[in-house]
């Protein structure tokens, strides 16, 4: 198939989930298909460029500043998102000479599959009759949590009011699309029962189990967090676990470490380093698994979210025992308490997290069985084979 992949961004540096589950797909379709990608570039160092031939034939990048959220200039969209119809988490992205490309793209090459990955692009495509949108969340849903757990009544009147806005506007881009892709079957009938969709189909997450199984054994201590510390929902689930989890396991193990391992921590994040001994806040790093195989427990304290998180299974080929919310192992298949701990207040998080860094039999046979699991279903060729015979039943016939 000829593939035309728009997204917001190159996916070089691989910080963010979203990267990672389109990289490990693309990488693997590109051996057998002409995939055209198109993004924005906002590259300072050229690696997403010098790296795109790992994924596609040919790329396309319009330039285009997307403020990060510690500027001013973001502060400023947070004003006008104010009187904006659209979500400020998408009209951020909107470019005119993207429009342009992808008008001129989608009449001149005449693909067989045009995906729209996260929904954030779709305010840039001329027209999404034919084309396929790739769910890696479903927005809405992330948005309601945030206003659910505001700090304040100006926050949550705020976050109540953008969500509405991107309930409106998902809603909008998944019925005009010719298919709508989910990463988890919960997702996808959330979506159908949300937008009144006839049809959504689903993929799992995969995990490359041997790039993440430890090369040796070695002594694990603490407790680790791997994700991009400038998403909401994560620096919502380490404040968290910082302020109303960590106390409780510091009264009976006051030695315990915590890593919080993630690109760009925002400010409060980096204070959490700060205020409480023996947490620190690494920044982001060439290689996570170091983190993961000096861990003893990966934590996903998450009490908003979306999708699927990749986290938990990339820990799991870690060999690392897993402490999860609710909402952090959403859409995931796994089996507690065999192969993870769920707990959904503080109490039970700190004591599945003391048992498990204090015994370690039970916290070895908890990774095994992880490990299996994994191992034995979240290959990523198989996956991008199922997100091809998706794209080659829903092929474009505009």
């Amino acid at each position: 198939m000829k593939i035309l992949w728009v997204k917001s961004d190159l996916l070089h540096p691989t910080t963010k989930g979203g990267h990672i589950r389109t990289l490990e797909m693309l990488r693997r379709m590109h051996e057998r298909h002409e995939i055209h990608y198109a993004g924005f570039e906002n590259d300072p160092d050229g690696q997403g460029v010098r790296r795109s031939h790992e994924y596609c034939s040919r790329l396309y990048r319009v330039p285009h500043r997307v403020p990060k959220r510690t500027s001013p200039a973001f502060a400023s969209q947070l004003v006008k998102g104010v009187f904006s119809s659209l979500p400020v988490s998408v009209f951020r992205y909107r470019s005119d000479p993207m429009k342009k490309l992808l008008a001129d793209l989608i009449v001149k090459e005449r693909f067989d599959s045009v995906v729209c990955d996260f929904i954030t692009p779709a305010i840039n495509f001329p027209s999404l009759a034919g084309s396929v949108v790739f769910q890696h969340n479903v927005e809405t849903m992330i948005w309601r949590r945030h206003a659910e757990n505001a700090r304040n009544a100006a926050e949550k009147l705020y976050l109540k009011q953008q969500a509405r806005r991107m309930f409106d506007y998902e809603r909008t881009v998944c019925r005009a699309a010719s298919h709508v892709i989910a990463v988890s079957s919960e997702d996808a009938g959330l979506m159908r029962e949300m937008f009144d969709l006839p049809e959504v189909s689903s993929i799992p997450t995969g995990v490359d189990v041997e790039k993440f199984t430890p090369p040796h054994e070695s002594p694990r201590k603490g407790l680790v967090f791997i994700g991009s510390m400038d998403w909401l929902p994560n620096i919502d689930g380490m404040r968290y676990f910082c302020e109303e989890i960590l106390p409780l396991i510091r009264r009976q193990r006051p030695d315990c470490p915590v890593a919080i391992v993630g690109r760009e921590p925002s400010r409060e994040v980096r204070a959490f380093a700060e205020r409480y001994p023996l947490v620190e806040v690494t920044g982001t790093v060439d290689d996570v698994r170091p983190y993961l195989w000096d861990a003893a427990v990966s934590i996903v304290p998450l009490r908003i979210g979306g999708g699927t998180r990749m986290k938990i299974y990339e820990a799991m080929a870690a060999r690392v025992s897993v402490v999860s919310t609710t909402v952090g192992a959403e859409g995931l298949d796994v089996h507690p308490p065999a192969d993870i701990r769920i707990a959904d207040t503080a109490e039970d998080f700190a004591r599945h997290c003391l048992e498990l860094t204090g015994d370690m039999a039970t916290r070895t046979a908890q990774a095994e069985n992880a490990w299996n699991l994994v191992a034995a279903n979240f290959d990523w060729d198989s996956i991008a084979r199922q997100f091809e015979a998706i794209l080659d039943l829903h092929r474009r016939t505009v």
